[in-house]
């Protein structure tokens, strides 16, 4: 990626994150690639990486272990086995065993599941295998510790077999001369040593002459001289010269094996490499895990959709001083690819402006970012940037120079694929022209469809971003009660300075305040004074908002609680329901039950009585007197529907049901005790104390 000035990336604070990124590698290879860290403009490239620092990221949260232990550097073993005639020492070839063992577990560890879960990680095995036969050829010359085994060679096993034999026999003599020799009172207290690689006896300065021999010199004290017994000589001398056949015999295995191995030196770069960049990419990891950091989508244009996006150094400043670090959500497309961010001073938007900077140079460094996963960004190829005071004392150059300097640069440079930055524009020169300039400045870059973030205090830039097309307003919230900053940005609306606010908060005399308004413009202290109260309306508008929205929450959970509880009870309806219907089968399967039971008792009794003719009235009464109960109750149900017994005297006229079959009729004539009632057109003489007076229901509502 291109960037103007060169500085760019230091003023956006790039340099940091990579020296975050530098404390988590713990190989060479991985912090070579962290401090020369490339900013890619190829999506599949950016892919891939991001795609590595997710799984990685997954595997470190789900506490799942990926075998890439080797953090040893043995980049120069590697340069030196590739050249011709060079040897490595046992140590060395024990370090390339190990980082054989790594790449092995590697290999093993992508199976053929985990080759389909992890497909961004195998990508690194690609083009590339392990072979087994580098750990076999060590592992059959060397032990573990790296010494050359003994059945090496069978001329190395006959050199130490000799080798030990003189050694027990020296080892049996010394025993032998030292028992005699501290009989005599002779030696030191030390009794032998090894002096110039021989083994010595170390004897009492007084006594040396005691014993024959060549002298190795003495101790620093002067009271200990160290001697060489005439008997141990040729011993020693034998064991001098086994030691050196041994010498170079090794010498000749490790040779050997140094050239065997010297085919494989391409190869076993390449593990080392694996081993690097897997560590890189852990450290990529690691350090998204600190920072929240996610992976957004990916798209191949000039695009920016941020999504609760965090600057990621701030967050982890706050996070370690317990502070809350407010999100921004910004989006950039065709039709508005210039925000302009205006408010008040320390009210957030030159760290607004270094946020969106900062993730998108992390971004397309391969580093996941700490913004929502619905996030997306699109790949730039330069960015341009101007932050602060850039004044050029080299060149001789004002504020205003340099920042027009700048300016020409970025007018020049920019296009379709530029994101540029750019903070306080116009400022450092009278607010007329500069304010002129300005939207020239702005004007030039929108129509070459560039992508950026200008902030500003100029009123002029404010108004511009509503006529101008493919540039917008975005204002950072501000508490005119409180005083305070809300960091938070609200994309459509200039903001204001607040600039008397702040004055009278601040406690400046009124006089002085008043006076100030009145050498101010009178069209732009009323344009900053409608900005004012239109941010503030509009924050008691999200205020309502928000509590309109916690009562709609509200309402939608009683909702939900209200369907379940009618659920409930619907269900505990049917339950009774059901319990109801099988109650009634259950009622009449007794019935069933008490009917063949009381059947089979009167079969008896036919049988054992003379009166038949009574046994049959009782099954008539059995079988047919249940019906007529039910006949009955289905009368009286249908009249309590609709008449009502009455309390009255029975009059001619008074309307009756006569109670053996429940008829309605009306009293036409009494007889003594019998009375005669109409039933439809049908008289019926009937007694008077089987009637009761009625009356109809009203059953209008």
């Amino acid at each position: 990626m291109k960037c103007y000035p060169e500085s760019a990336f230091v003023q956006l604070e790039f340099e940091k994150v990579k020296e975050l990124l530098l404390q988590k590698c713990r190989t060479k290879i991985a912090k070579d690639i962290a401090s020369t860290l490339i900013v890619h403009t190829y999506k599949e490239y950016i892919d891939v990486e991001l795609q590595q620092t997710h799984e990685y990221k997954t595997l470190l949260q789900t506490g799942q272990a990926f075998p890439n232990d080797y953090i040893n550097n043995i980049s120069k073993e590697l340069k030196l086995l590739s050249i011709s005639g060079a040897m490595l020492g046992g140590d060395q070839f024990i370090e390339i065993k190990k980082l054989c063992t790594n790449t092995e577990n590697i290999y093993r560890w992508f199976d053929a599941e985990r080759r389909t879960a992890w497909y961004g990680l195998v990508k690194l095995l690609n083009n590339t295998y392990y072979e087994k036969q580098i750990k076999d050829s060590i592992n059959e010359l060397l032990d573990e510790y790296g010494v050359v085994k003994d059945n090496a060679t069978p001329e190395l096993q006959k050199i130490r077999q000799s080798l030990y034999r003189k050694r027990t026999e020296l080892r049996k003599l010394f025993d032998k001369l030292t028992s005699k020799m501290q009989k005599q009172g002779i030696l030191a207290d030390i009794n032998e040593s090894f002096m110039n690689g021989r083994k010595v006896l170390a004897v009492v300065a007084e006594q040396k002459r005691m014993v024959k021999g060549i002298y190795h010199g003495e101790s620093d004290t002067r009271k200990t001289t160290f001697i060489e017994p005439e008997e141990t000589i040729q011993y020693n001398n034998d064991i001098a010269s086994f030691e050196n056949e041994e010498k170079n015999e090794v010498y000749k295995i490790l040779k050997k094996l140094t050239a065997m191995l010297a085919h494989y030196a391409p190869l076993l770069q390449t593990y080392n490499s694996i081993a690097g960049q897997y560590d890189f990419i852990r450290a990529k990891a690691a350090l998204a895990v600190d920072m929240q950091g996610n992976y957004p989508t990916i798209e191949n244009k000039s695009k920016l959709h941020l999504v609760k996006a965090y600057h990621p150094l701030l967050y982890l400043y706050n996070l370690q001083n317990k502070k809350t670090t407010i999100p921004v959500n910004i989006e950039l497309n065709e039709k508005e690819h210039i925000l302009v961010i205006s408010g008040p001073n320390a009210g957030g938007k030159t760290v607004t402006l270094k946020t969106v900077g900062l993730l998108q140079i992390m971004v397309q460094s391969g580093l996941l970012v700490p913004v929502d996963p619905t996030s997306t960004f699109g790949i730039f190829k330069q960015i341009l940037i101007h932050i602060g005071d850039t004044q050029s004392i080299e060149f001789e150059l004002s504020t205003y120079s340099s920042h027009l300097k700048n300016m020409k640069a970025f007018m020049e440079n920019a296009n379709g694929r530029t994101l540029f930055f750019i903070d306080e524009l116009g400022s450092g020169s009278d607010p007329n022209l500069g304010g002129a300039f300005a939207e020239v400045i702005m004007e030039e870059l929108a129509n070459k469809r560039a992508y950026g973030i200008v902030t500003t205090h100029y009123l002029n830039l404010k108004v511009m971003a509503g006529k101008v097309k493919g540039i917008i307003n975005g204002a950072m919230a501000f508490d005119e009660k409180k005083l305070e900053p809300l960091y938070k940005l609200i994309i459509g609306k200039p903001g204001s300075s607040y600039t008397f606010s702040i004055a009278e908060r601040i406690g400046l005399p009124q006089h002085l305040i008043a006076k100030a308004r009145k050498l101010s413009n009178d069209d732009q202290f009323l344009l900053d004074k409608l900005l004012n109260k239109t941010e503030q309306d509009l924050r008691n508008v999200e205020t309502k908002d928000a509590a309109l929205k916690k009562l709609l929450q509200q309402n939608e959970q009683l909702k939900k609680q209200l369907e379940t509880t009618l659920k409930r009870e619907t269900h505990q309806q049917q339950i009774e329901l059901l319990q109801h219907q099988n109650k009634i089968k259950e009622d009449q399967i007794n019935y069933a039950k008490d009917m063949e039971r009381k059947l089979k008792q009167l079969t008896q009794e036919w049988k054992k009585t003379d009166n038949k003719n009574e046994i049959i009235q009782q099954a008539q009464q059995l079988l047919f007197g249940q019906q007529k109960k039910q006949q009955t109750e289905k009368i009286n149900k249908k009249f309590a529907a609709k008449f009502e017994i009455v309390t009255q005297p029975i009059l001619v006229g008074t309307q009756v049901q006569i109670k053996t079959n429940h008829q309605v009729g009306i009293v036409q004539e009494i007889k003594g005790k019998n009375v005669i009632v109409k039933v439809g057109l049908m008289p019926i003489q009937v007694k008077l104390d089987n009637v009761i007076a009625i009356a109809e229901k009203n059953n209008e509502v």
